[in-house]
């Protein structure tokens, strides 16, 4: 979901980026205990203590990628914004956006979904960067479902927070279901049903 804004990778260098690259790949495969720096060096072919270098703890790395997938997810809602202008076209966009990731496992995952089950063992600066993206995109379908209500494009059920908390529930879970059953296409059987719900009659 990036768009051409300026690069929120700047201030890293390229080998620093290089890390969290493969640290956002190892996160969607195995969450945050599932690699080692060891794991990190092997791929990105440095010696852990330049790893260390740059982010002295794992924590500290972790913590740099899900801040900048909240980046990238941010900017990509306002590119959805801008290019869609029927609220009920962008909530599907977003979900063809993953549906097409997990397909071509290009993240197989939102890393932030694994990371949300292990939040009671990740530490708190780790932590508290997931639940900032659930804030983020919980604000963003809302909003997105205030509109959709507004111009009749939408129905809700209950308010726009609660339905939003159930559509993000389900594309979320959607994510794991298609990963635990091998099966990517599940996740747009799933997301489709929880999108057309939404569709006004």
């Amino acid at each position: 979901m990036a768009t051409s804004r300026s690069d929120p990778q700047a201030p890293y260098s390229p080998k620093a980026q290089e890390i969290i690259a493969r640290t956002n790949e190892l996160l969607a495969s195995g969450g945050y205990n599932g690699f080692s720096y060891a794991d990190i060096a092997e791929l990105v072919d440095v010696r852990k203590a330049s790893i260390h270098h740059h982010f002295p703890a794992k924590a500290d790395l972790v913590k740099a990628t899900v801040a900048l997938h909240r980046d990238a997810t941010r900017r990509g809602l306002a590119s959805l914004d801008a290019a869609k202008a029927d609220p009920f076209e962008r909530l599907v966009a977003y979900c063809r956006y993953w549906a097409e990731c997990i397909e071509k496992s290009s993240p197989p995952i939102c890393i932030c979904a694994l990371l949300a089950a292990e939040l009671p063992a990740v530490p708190a600066e780790v932590a508290s960067e997931v639940r900032g993206h659930f804030e983020d995109l919980h604000a963003w379908i809302a909003s997105t479902l205030e509109q959709g209500h507004s111009t009749g494009s939408l129905r809700l059920t209950d308010d726009a927070s609660a339905d939003a908390a159930v559509f993000m529930a389900s594309i979320h879970g959607a994510m794991l279901s298609a990963r635990a059953a091998g099966d990517a296409s599940l996740f747009w059987t799933i997301a489709k049903l929880s999108t057309e719900r939404l569709k006004a009659a």
